[in-house]
């Protein structure tokens, strides 16, 4: 019986991978040799939640109805959700290999928590609770795990803290025993279709990037951790050797990032750019950096605003659609284009163009369902984050407003094939909603 194996590396990046530690990486190379590798891009934004989905569902974020880990519950201005495996209401490629009557085991592969009743195993991923939670379908699959693992890691317990020994040890304590349940699972386990993420990668990189990267504003020559991408990456390929060891003949085998990784060069301030810009009105000036959230918005003078984080999402403040909307139907477009067009030239600090791209989502998705963003902004091809807290006295930071962080993440991540489809050498560029029938072809 044929069989497809799918090793997720979230946030795995091309040029580390393909080139610059290539040679280091013996079992990811033999793969790229034996079968076909390209260039895998993610969805607009490209972000864990939704990417993961889009990926295994085929459907992009317009589709599916969420845009990003938290959501616009309603169009009043506070009002939020977190994505969960229930707002995940598209079929999966476990759901289209149970209509085939073939078994499936799903672990971590975001949103999954709670987890869905399959053909198989399904193990919920890093946006569970706790270990505490009910994290496995069938439930006494948990138990199990729990004797054989003790307590199960979803993640490591804080990625953005100064202290990097200690991050670096929960990371590989993380990916370790991600991996062994992984073997485990495999050998004793029946199933046609696995799939597995594991978060480290993600980790390092957001972590430890200004340490092994020479191009970082924030780079030091030399320094004690200089090797520690290098290092992580070498223990997962050793992983993904033991895993490939424990595979038969007719397997065939995707290793995959739901998006790539690059240097953060610093941070866009999109509310306090609004506010100078006068779309965005407070009814007094904070005391220091506080998160938007905390100030008292002046809406009824408001026209946009935003969140910060690896990108931004602008949101506009319209007549009878917000609470207390200011803009017209009639003007919104024009307001719109306005917008983007003038975050489109923002500069850096420096006064350097910095190739911001800001879309609209009718543009990009094949349809609109829930709430999107009015833009959804892409700051310097990702090189810059955006910042959504104010008080900074200037539109450009380079302090994280969350805790450090190194890195943002990049459009393209990693497609790695060896199998019986006519997949070989260099593929070029892979979309990620193309990867379901991809997978779905091996059945």
């Amino acid at each position: 019986m044929k069989k497809l194996f799918v090793i997720g590396l979230d946030c795995a990046e091309p040029s580390l991978v393909y080139e610059r530690w290539n040679d280091d990486l013996p079992n990811l190379r033999r793969l790229m040799e034996e079968g076909g590798y390209g260039r895998m891009r993610s969805t607009i934004p490209p972000i864990t939640v939704p990417a993961w989905a889009t990926m295994v569902s085929g459907k992009d974020p317009g589709e599916l109805g969420f845009y990003g880990f938290r959501n616009r519950k309603d169009y009043t201005y506070d009002k939020l959700f977190v994505v969960n495996s229930l707002n995940f209401k598209a079929k999966a490629i476990w759901d289209y290999l149970e209509e085939r009557n073939m078994k499936s085991i799903a672990l971590g592969v975001p949103p999954s928590y709670p987890p869905k009743r399959i053909n198989g195993i399904m193990i919920s991923g890093f946006l569970t609770p706790s270990a505490k939670s009910e994290y496995a379908y069938p439930a006494y699959i948990k138990r199990e795990l729990e004797e054989k693992f003790g307590e199960y890691i979803f993640d490591v317990r804080n990625f953005r803290i100064d202290d990097k020994e200690n991050l670096l040890k929960q990371l590989y304590e993380m990916s370790e025993q991600r991996f062994e349940i992984v073997k485990w699972l495999m050998k004793e386990k029946n199933w046609d279709f696995f799939m597995f993420v594991d978060m480290g990668i993600d980790r390092l990189h957001h972590g430890f990037w200004k340490f092994f990267d020479p191009q970082h504003p924030k780079y030091i020559p030399g320094n004690p951790l200089e090797n520690s991408g290098l290092e992580y990456y070498k223990f997962i390929d050793r992983k993904i050797g033991e895993l490939l060891a424990n595979l038969s003949d007719n397997t065939s085998i995707i290793v995959v990032s739901d998006h790539g990784a690059k240097r953060m060069e610093g941070g866009i301030c999109i509310n306090e750019w609004l506010i100078r810009e006068g779309y965005l009105k407070l009814k007094c000036k904070p005391q220091g950096i506080v998160r938007l959230e905390e100030c008292e918005i002046d809406w009824k003078n408001t026209m946009a605003w935003a969140s910060g984080g690896y990108y931004a999402r602008v949101f506009l403040n319209v007549k009878g659609r917000e609470p207390e909307g200011v803009i017209s139907p009639g003007d919104y477009e024009k307001i719109r284009d306005e917008l983007k067009e003038k975050i489109e030239s923002i500069t850096d600090d420096k006064g350097n163009k910095i190739e911001t791209r800001v879309y609209k989502p009718e543009e990009v998705y094949r349809e609109i369902n829930n709430i999107p963003p009015d833009l959804i902004v892409l700051f310097g091809d990702l090189y810059w984050r955006s910042v959504g807290s104010i008080g900074f006295n200037s539109i450009w930071t380079h302090e994280n407003d969350t805790g450090p962080d190194d890195a943002n993440h990049a459009q393209h991540g990693i497609f790695i094939y060896r199998g019986e489809l006519d997949l070989k050498g260099d593929l070029g560029e892979i979309k990620i909603e193309d990867i379901k029938d991809i997978m779905l072809k091996h059945f």
